[in-house]
């Protein structure tokens, strides 16, 4: 199952890149074997400002069609890493081609690509950056592969 990450912004080059790339690229060598990945990250920018509307269809373009849909939003579930894993694998055994992550712009994402998620997901009651959440998102992307294949990096 491919995992596609969308999101509003560019990344540029530093720590936080550093971070993304590493566990984006421990999640597609633990993933392989179970087949899972490889991860894709699609960045997307509305230059016209056109806020969440625009951001909304640009995200939907690089949305692979049939995939299943994670909205990252504060107002979605709380989860544990094993259950997170559990989603994963059942979309994976399940037949899904391909899992998308959006993450939306400054103001979240629109109201009508939020409703079209299988899965609104929070990393908790706080408000991360961006680029902080998408770091998140892959060392939990890693921690679920790790968790599936048996791996001691989840020790809870």
């Amino acid at each position: 199952m491919r995992v596609h990450i969308c999101a509003v912004g560019r990344m540029k080059a530093g720590p936080e890149r550093d971070l993304l790339d590493d566990y984006l690229t421990r999640f597609d060598r633990t993933g392989r074997a179970l087949g899972l990945g490889p991860a894709t990250m699609h960045e997307v920018e509305d230059r016209k400002g056109g806020g969440m509307a625009a951001e909304a269809a640009l995200l939907d373009r690089a949305l692979p069609k049939g995939a299943v849909l994670v909205a990252l939003d504060e107002r979605g579930k709380v989860m544990t890493s094993p259950a997170f894993a559990d989603h994963v694998a059942r979309w994976r055994d399940d037949g899904r081609g391909d899992l998308a992550f959006v993450i939306g712009g400054a103001d979240g994402l629109a109201p009508d690509l939020r409703a079209r998620a299988d899965l609104k997901l929070s990393f908790g009651a706080m408000v991360w950056p961006h680029m902080l959440a998408r770091v998140m998102l892959a060392e939990q992307l890693y921690r679920a592969a790790s968790i599936l294949a048996g791996s001691p990096y989840h020790r809870a």
